[in-house]
């Protein structure tokens, strides 16, 4: 009897982890993580940017280089 409620907790849990995952992807927050991950790998020694130096240059590259967009 115990199984039922442990699963179904699993399965909410596993549920929210995929939306903050979804949701994270969709703005945009997970590219900071992942430049992280990439400029610690290329550049060791060097320090990495705060988020907010990273948000400033990538908004920069993408007004410098603008894509078709809807908005």
């Amino acid at each position: 009897m115990s199984a039922a409620p442990r699963s179904w907790a699993g399965m909410v849990g596993r549920g929210l982890r995929a939306v903050h995952w979804y949701l994270r992807e969709l703005t945009g927050e997970s590219a900071y993580d992942r430049h992280c991950e990439r400029h610690r790998r290329e550049r060791p020694g060097a320090p990495a940017p705060t988020r907010r130096e990273f948000q400033r240059m990538r908004s920069r590259r993408l007004e410098e280089a603008p894509q078709s967009r809807c908005c």
